[in-house]
């Protein structure tokens, strides 16, 4: 049988005999089978390259052959449809489009069932469509906690990455960078993070998606942060929150998660009661959004409650923090198995709050059970850290050091000892020996000496050891001087050293100086102005190529 198509060229074979007693039994399949025998090559190749219609026909694997037979008539034919579906399926589906968790289940699902038809016909479009639903699938898998899965992802990952490359077939790697990115910073492995952020922000271009420039650009400026480097991660945030203000509005969910990150960036810059505002600021657009009993709106509810706590720190006024803390509970408890790491992670903020609360009381009645729940919050996280994580990483050592301070105020002098001496211990290794971290943790050993097990010696050596750290990083007026400075005069006025004392305090005074002039300063986050640039970013930023293995 000759069949003509409909630019008059000639097919031959292709199955047609095979195809014409079984089009009554086709399903989904039979309106293009239909096209082909009547030669109407041109309507198919149409209808094929959609990709909803053509999700709908790999539903049907009892045809797949004839599918096969269409498929390749096509391409054949001069009609790219392997290179337009899987060019279509990649534009789509970038790791930020899908804010649902079930349309990015479907959106992986249609890249493992697209990729294998491609796989099947020997078209190298598979690795394409196979390298997108993978990066898609690491983002739900960082987002998730599913660190173990998403190494092997990662792996994968760079396995197809490989194989494109090695084909000459082009690809922006700045969305997979930003994902490894991502992976490397919640396993607090920051070094490493850091490097991919340098490859991720090298690797951005106009021509991509507004999406992943803004999710590239808040996830590295979070690697710069934890190492520090506050100019770059300054650059980067900002450049995040005016790239999604232009491109998506003021209430939209992506802005919402720019204005998020921002808010951790202003918190570890000492900015708390800005990153305060900002936090309210997305928590306000998540939940119009979203409503109340959403993933999203829990996490910046706990958010929020942290930020607050260290606001309130000093005036003890910790309720609005802990109604936030709760509510991000509350929400995630619907949503996740009760040993989920993002539940544990909200329990952890509500133990440091419920411990400064039990602190302030003086009804015994009242105090020991709100130190009890704290405990029990704080060891739960704290196991839930070592399986995730294992003893030596950033978080775990946070939850030893949180239950340092715990057993401080529920006068376990000894367990409190060894915990924040093993936070020390951690940080140290992993961050070296001049890090904010450790700093904290260094000062509430400090604390515990002083205060209560009468090691002045060695709290005087901690408390100006915290102090250098802090205003390296910080300068002369960081908020976290207060407790050193008031701890050494505390430490002084014991030993009944009046040299040390006056000196100490004059120096609180000035600090306390620095402190009015920063809060008489209205707080405006958001009045930045900002000559953004997506091509001179990394040449901005970074000076020297990084090569990562892993």
């Amino acid at each position: 049988m000759t069949i003509l198509t409909a630019d008059g060229k000639v097919l031959h074979g292709h199955g047609i005999g095979t195809i014409t007693p079984a089009v009554d039994d086709m399903g989904p399949v039979k309106a293009d089978v239909l096209l082909y025998i009547k030669g109407s090559l041109c309507i198919l190749g149409t209808d094929l390259a959609e990709i909803d219609n053509f999700a709908r026909i790999l539903k049907v694997l009892d045809k797949r052959c004839l599918l096969h037979i269409c498929f390749q008539a096509l391409i054949d034919h001069g009609t790219r449809v392997n290179e337009i579906l899987a060019d279509e399926f990649c534009q789509r589906n970038h790791p930020s489009a899908h804010s649902c968790e079930s349309d990015r289940n479907k959106a992986i699902q249609l890249g493992t069932s697209l990729a294998g038809f491609f796989n099947e016909a020997g078209w190298f479009s598979s690795e394409k469509v196979n390298h997108t639903s993978l990066k898609l699938l690491l983002h739900v898998q960082n987002c998730s906690c599913k660190y173990k899965e998403a190494n092997q992802t990662y792996k994968e990952a760079f396995r197809i990455l490989t194989l494109l490359e090695e084909a000459q077939v082009p690809v922006n790697k700045a969305m997979l960078y930003g994902e490894c990115c991502g992976l490397l910073f919640a396993e607090s492995q920051y070094e490493q993070a850091y490097e991919y952020c340098n490859l991720a922000v090298e690797q951005l271009s106009p021509n991509l998606p507004p999406r992943t420039i803004v999710d590239v650009l808040r996830q590295c400026s979070k690697a710069c942060v934890v190492k520090r480097e506050f100019k770059k991660a300054d650059q980067l945030i900002k450049s995040a929150v005016h790239y999604a203000r232009e491109h998506f509005g003021k209430r939209h969910p992506k802005y919402a998660d720019t204005l998020q990150d921002y808010g951790f960036y202003l918190l570890n810059v000492d900015s708390v009661a800005a990153s305060v505002k900002v936090y309210q600021m997305a928590l306000d657009i998540r939940q119009a959004v979203f409503g109340g009993n959403n993933f999203h709106v829990a996490i910046a509810n706990e958010d929020l409650a942290y930020a607050s706590y260290v606001h309130e720190y000093s005036s003890g006024h910790f309720r609005n923090a802990q109604n936030h803390a709760e509510k991000a509970i509350e929400i995630l408890s619907r949503i996740l198995p009760n040993d989920h790491l993002l539940l544990s992670s909200s329990k952890r903020v509500k133990a440091l709050i419920l411990e400064e609360i039990a602190i302030d009381n003086e009804d015994k009645s009242v105090r020991e059970p709100l130190l009890r729940e704290a405990r029990e919050l704080h060891v739960q996280s704290l196991t839930l850290a070592i399986n995730a994580f294992g003893e030596s990483n950033v978080q775990t050592a946070k939850h030893y050091g949180n239950l340092g301070r715990l057993y401080q105020s529920m006068h376990e002098f000894k367990q409190a000892e060894a915990h924040h001496l093993k936070a020390i211990e951690i940080k140290e290794r992993l961050l070296g020996p001049e890090d904010y971290e450790v700093a904290l943790s260094v000062g509430h050993l400090a604390s515990l000496y002083n205060y209560d097990m009468e090691y002045h010696t060695e709290a005087e050596s901690l408390y100006k050891r915290s102090i250098e750290i802090g205003k390296k990083l910080f300068g002369a007026g960081y908020s976290g001087l207060e407790y050193d400075y008031r701890g050494l005069l505390h430490l002084y006025h014991s030993r009944r050293d009046m040299e040390n004392m006056m000196e100490y305090s004059h120096i609180l005074q000035d600090w306390n100086r620095i402190r009015d002039r920063t809060n008489a300063v209205e707080v405006k986050p958001l009045d930045f102005s900002l000559d953004f640039s997506i091509q001179d970013l990394h040449k901005n930023l970074f000076n020297s190529d990084i090569n990562v293995t892993r």
